[in-house]
C-alpha cells in the first residue's frame, strides 16, 4: 500500500513538474521569436519556418503531458526529451551568450534559461527515480 501511495504521489509530482518546464519552455520560444533566433541559429524560412516547425513541437510537449498523467512508459520518454530539451537549450544559449551574441541577454530571458535548466535537472532525476521504481 505505501509503495502504491509512493508511486503515485512521485507521478503527480512529474506531472507538475513536467507542466512547470513546458510553460518554461513555451515562453523561451516566445522569447525566441523576439529575438529572431532563427537568424540565430542560420534557419532559412524566417518565422514562416520558425512556426510551422512549432506546431509539432507543441503538440509532442502537450501529447506527452497527458502520457506523463497516466503514468506510460511513453509518458517517462517524453518527459525525459522535455528535460533533454530544457538542458541543451540552456547549454546552446549560454555559448552564444559567450561568444558575444546579443540575443536572449535580458534579465528574462536569463531568468527563463536557467529556471528550464533547474526544473529540466529534477524532472529527469524524478524521471529516472519512477522509471526504476
Amino acid at each position: 500500500m505505501i509503495t502504491l501511495y509512493m508511486e503515485d504521489s512521485m507521478k503527480e509530482l512529474l506531472v507538475w513538474i513536467y507542466i512547470v518546464n513546458a510553460v518554461l519552455l513555451i515562453n523561451h520560444e516566445i522569447d525566441s521569436a523576439y529575438w529572431k533566433e532563427w537568424d540565430l541559429i542560420g534557419m532559412k524560412g524566417g518565422i514562416t519556418l520558425f512556426l510551422i516547425l512549432h506546431f509539432p513541437l507543441v503538440f509532442a510537449v502537450l501529447y506527452g503531458l497527458l502520457e506523463v498523467s497516466r503514468g506510460t512508459f511513453s509518458g517517462s520518454v517524453f518527459s525525459l526529451m522535455l528535460a533533454g530539451i530544457g538542458i541543451i537549450a540552456f547549454v546552446l544559449h549560454m555559448y552564444f551568450l559567450k561568444k558575444g551574441r546579443d540575443e536572449f541577454r535580458t534579465p528574462i530571458s536569463i531568468i527563463i534559461l536557467v529556471s528550464a535548466l533547474l526544473v529540466s535537472v529534477v524532472q529527469a532525476a524524478v524521471t529516472i527515480m519512477i522509471l526504476r521504481a
